[in-house]
């Protein structure tokens, strides 16, 4: 994982085969990649929904929900100096419901949606939604769920979708792609559906009438392609493919505002920055990587139903590619700082994927040293003043060339149906 920048579930396949599927009170963990795409799929599973006379793969449900994303964000926060890097490899990553919202319309599955400030009846919903038998898709901070054991300067940044799918006595219980079974108290993950202000006790419940027909999902499919191509081929620089030539021309602009040249001057707060680009483009990371071989895989994935996918498919398995480079380069692992880095960060995630709630102290022990070496290489990075220069050099060609990969994509997205 820390060498190749894999998810646990793949890298894991490699060694020793996937998984047999864990039951955890008749609920089947099947662990994943993407929150939203892995929790929809686990739901609808659940449920027994097929479409064309199989389950719906995360794959498939990632295309539903509006396949890849584009965006990038560079943060300046003064309370604590930190300079995070934010990348969007999701359809509608800006909006917290929309993606898996959007899946389910066009499948034609129900939902209830939940938003409510208080804690007592936000508690009770999802309490009702349990007794039915209908697991929920909720929002918590990943602070305050504690599982991931994240630093206090994270507390409020958010989250990322989980399933709670039921409750052992005062513990919920969850699945956040996980292998194996994962609770947290009751109190704490109430606290943390409660955090974020923008998304208080958001609570999405799909409840599905009856298997999906094929001409529907091939609509469906069609429709998700045709809206992901005009999204990503628009012109904004925040959230269509310029988004990407906007970042690489700043990693080496020292005249621009938030260029990394200007920003990173007296070196702090670089670390942070470089490994959340690592992260943010890595499945070892916790929100599923760059997502492009998820791209390709729904689209061939859905061939047999809408034709002529392959093309498209093979150029975002060169994007996956490209954009690998880009996290290689981000956070060399011929730096033995980032190397460790990369290591612990693989094995917080190995922790709690595969272990769930056996593994919390081998994740709290890893969290711990990594957050401690993230503080400390932040402070006083491992690069002299040339490193640092000739890694912005790299790491912009990179970019252009996955920005370049992107726009191929996307022209070969447009060219099916």
């Amino acid at each position: 994982m820390a060498r190749t920048g894999e998810s646990y579930s793949t890298a894991r396949r490699h060694v020793a085969g996937a998984p047999a599927p864990v039951a955890h009170g008749g609920y089947r963990l099947r662990g994943g990649t993407h929150p939203v795409s892995a929790a929809l799929a686990g739901v609808l599973a659940h449920h027994g929904v097929r479409a064309a006379g199989a389950e719906l793969s995360e794959a498939v449900l990632f295309g539903l929900a509006g396949g890849p994303g584009a965006g990038y964000i560079l943060w300046e926060f003064e309370r604590d100096g930190s300079r995070p890097v934010v990348l969007g490899f999701s359809a509608q990553w800006q909006y917290i419901d929309r993606a898996p919202l959007a899946a389910l319309q066009r499948l034609g599955v129900p939902a209830a949606v939940e938003r409510t400030g208080g804690a007592v009846t936000a508690a009770r919903t999802l309490g009702a939604a349990l007794d039915a038998g209908t697991p929920a898709l909720v929002w918590p901070d990943r602070y305050v769920a504690g599982y991931w054991h994240l630093p206090a300067i994270l507390d409020g940044m958010g989250g990322h979708p989980v399933v709670v799918h039921g409750r052992d006595g005062d513990r919920y219980r969850l699945d956040d792609r996980t292998l194996a079974p994962l609770t947290v108290p009751v109190g704490r993950f109430d606290a943390a559906r409660a955090r974020v202000g923008s998304y208080r006790n958001l609570m999405v419940v799909p409840r599905p009438e009856g298997d999906v027909p094929e001409e529907v999902l091939r609509g469906a499919v069609l429709e998700a392609i045709a809206d992901c191509a005009t999204r990503l081929g628009g012109t904004s620089t925040s959230f269509a493919l310029p988004a990407w030539a906007k970042w690489a021309r700043t990693v080496t602009d020292a005249r621009a505002a938030k260029g990394w040249p200007r920003v990173f001057a007296d070196g702090h707060g670089l670390a942070w920055a470089l490994t959340s680009v690592w992260e943010g483009a890595s499945p070892a990371g916790m929100t599923g990587g760059h997502l492009r071989d998820l791209t390709a895989a729904f689209l061939e994935e859905v061939e047999p139903l809408v034709g002529a996918t392959a093309p498209a498919a093979r150029a975002w398995r060169a994007a996956a590619a490209a954009w690998h480079e880009v996290a290689e380069t981000a956070l060399p692992v011929d730096v033995p700082e980032f190397a460790r880095l990369r290591e612990l960060t693989a094995a917080v995630q190995q922790a709690v994927v595969a272990e769930g709630d056996a593994g919390a102290g081998d994740a709290e022990a890893a969290a711990a040293e990594l957050w401690a070496l993230r503080a400390e290489v932040d402070a006083a990075p491992p690069l002299t003043t040339p490193e640092r220069d000739d890694l912005f050099a790299g790491l912009a060609d990179r970019l252009r060339a996955a920005h370049a990969a992107e726009k191929a994509a996307v022209g070969e997205l447009a060219a099916i149906g």
